[in-house]
């Protein structure tokens, strides 16, 4: 078996709890000669834990040696960094968000063409067994009717704390300018010209940008995992931003007359997580439930409830397969290096959640159902 060699860019709680262990474990794929992180201390004491024999703080360094790929879970933007990469003739995974804004991900495409590259979008939970034994069930469907999505969502630091992250705080401030900067950048090319418009609510705007970093950031799971499941909704129906901008509830619409009710709600205190994907036909209903992204070793579960052929309704919790969906979206990103196989989360598969996520920022602001423009 071929082996990748992969920098890793970005070595925080991402990288120190999913993508380093399973890099590592996953030893026959994968080779990691480097690792980068703009704090020394970080990029040193992960090296030193992984066994990585160099690491730098200076992207740059790690493009300029003969890496295969590179693995991009560094704070946002990433644009910057995956077009140097692409500019450098990398195969590239890029953790989400991708980005934010349409000019972003077109630019970042056009790179991709001209390096001719695996681009990879770090979309785990459509790579996950539980996801894609419910798709076969779905795919069975005669038609769906209604689509939840629940999306309770605690501190995420009650359950980094079952980890051993090492965090440093040997990074000046100034360091992190350029990235703010790129932030309002994207914002102000994603939905500037709605935020700038007269008359507009002060408090509008300011949840209105909370919720795009939110959709962006988190509820990006429920947004990808939807489209690969069911295809993009053809209209954002109504978007509710409510309790301070900590919580959103969607209705999208879909083509076949169905509707998908989808809401995000922060819980911090709770240590509960809990994510559901759910899809209802007139003789079969398919539930998926997943763990927090923060977990290992914790699978999620599918549920389904039927009607056999002679009338019997039935219940059943199939067994689903152990490996872990960040492992599988690793080997999948092999397979498609060595092997050429179509990337399932291709980098371009991304622009239509961006595009939505821009769509459901107009819903919320404009106060009317906004057609998609994924298309």
């Amino acid at each position: 078996m071929s082996r990748v060699r992969i920098g890793v860019i970005g070595c925080g709680a991402i990288a120190q709890v999913h993508h380093l262990p399973n890099l590592t474990a996953l030893h026959r794929e994968y080779e990691v000669p480097i690792v980068c992180d703009l704090s020394r201390g970080a990029a040193q004491a992960v090296a030193k834990r992984f066994k990585v024999p160099q690491f730098v703080t200076d992207y740059n360094e790690l493009l300029d040696t003969d890496v295969d790929a590179v693995l991009l879970c560094h704070g946002d933007p990433k644009t910057e960094v995956a077009l140097a990469a692409f500019e450098a003739g990398k195969h590239v995974f890029i953790e989400k968000p991708v980005c934010f804004s349409l000019q972003e991900i077109e630019a970042m495409l056009n790179a991709q063409s001209k390096a001719g590259t695996v681009a990879q979008a770090g979309y785990m939970k459509v790579h996950d067994p539980a996801f894609q034994l419910a798709k076969r069930e779905v795919d069975t469907m005669e038609s769906y009717r209604f689509v939840q999505i629940n999306h309770l969502h605690p501190n995420n630091s009650l359950h980094l704390s079952q980890f051993d992250v090492e965090r440093f705080n040997d990074v000046h401030p100034d360091a992190f300018k350029p990235a703010g900067a790129a932030r309002e950048k994207a914002q102000a090319e994603a939905i500037g010209d709605v935020l700038s418009q007269d008359g507009l609510d002060t408090e509008v705007r300011n949840k209105a940008q909370r919720v795009f970093y939110l959709l962006a950031g988190s509820m990006i799971h429920d947004i990808y995992s939807l489209r690969v499941m069911l295809g993009s909704p053809s209209e954002v129906i109504s978007a509710e931003v409510w309790s301070d901008g900590r919580g959103v509830s969607i209705v999208f619409a879909y083509p076949n007359g169905a509707r998908c009710i989808a809401t995000w709600v922060d819980l911090p205190d709770l240590w509960d997580f809990k994510e559901t994907l759910e899809i209802y036909g007139d003789n079969k209903r398919v539930i998926v439930s997943y763990p927090t992204g923060f977990s290992r070793g914790i699978l999620s579960e599918v549920t389904i409830h039927g009607i056999d052929a002679d009338g019997t309704t039935y219940s059943k919790t199939p067994a689903v397969e152990w490996e872990s969906a960040f492992v599988s979206e690793l080997r999948h990103f092999h397979t498609c290096i060595t092997e050429g196989e179509t990337c399932y989360t291709a980098l371009k598969s991304a622009r239509n959640d961006i595009a939505l996520i821009i769509d459901i920022v107009r819903c919320y602001i404009q106060r009317k159902p906004v057609k998609c423009t994924h298309a």
